[in-house]
Formats: structure tokens, sequence, C-alpha cells
């Protein structure tokens, strides 16, 4: 569970990104899920839009939550920003300690 200062550090980081995932008609499928978390693993902090079931996406939203382990750190409109650490520390890109976050390489 991620603190609230965290959660805002991450928010600026995440601020200037892309999404790299995109949801689209056919919601979120098992592959969908496979997607997400290798984008995680690769990245640890990513945004994904929704094209399509904007009505459902706070649900779908918990379901990609629940099945990828990861923590939801801001949504706005359509677009929601996910985080989940490496568990490689080698592979960490974004270092969360008590007196600093920043972003490796």
């Amino acid at each position: 569970m991620l603190t609230t200062r965290e959660k805002k550090l991450l928010q600026k980081l995440a601020h200037k990104l892309k999404p790299l995932i995109q949801i689209g008609k056919n919601g979120v499928t098992p592959s969908t899920i496979a997607n997400i978390d290798k984008t995680l693993k690769d990245h640890e902090l990513i945004k994904i839009k929704y094209l399509e079931h904007k009505a459902e996406k706070m649900t779908l939203t918990r379901q990609i939550l629940e099945e990828t382990g990861s923590e939801l750190i801001n949504r706005i409109g359509n677009t929601i920003t996910l985080y989940r650490e490496s568990p490689n520390p080698e592979k960490r890109e974004i270092n969360l300690s008590r007196k600093q976050i920043t972003k490796q390489r």
C-alpha cells in the first residue's frame, strides 16, 4: 500500500507519460491482462486509456487491479495510471524510499 505522498510523487512522474495500453471494444480479456502484466514488469508505472466501455471503467479497473496486483495512482477522464514495483531490485526504474522518489535510467 502506497502512502498519499508516494502517490502524489508518482502522479508527477506519470504526468508526461502517454498511455501504453488501450482498452477497446473487447474490454478486459485474459490477453489484455497478460499485456498489462508484462508492461508493468517492464515499466512499473503505466497509463491505460479506455476507448470503449466508459460506463464500466471502474468495474474494469478493479478487475485489472486485482488480477495484476497493481495500485491505482490516478484516474482522469478515461485514463488511469497504475503502479506495481518490480520484484527484481535490479530492474526497478522508480526508487520509492522515505527520503526520495527518483526515476532511475
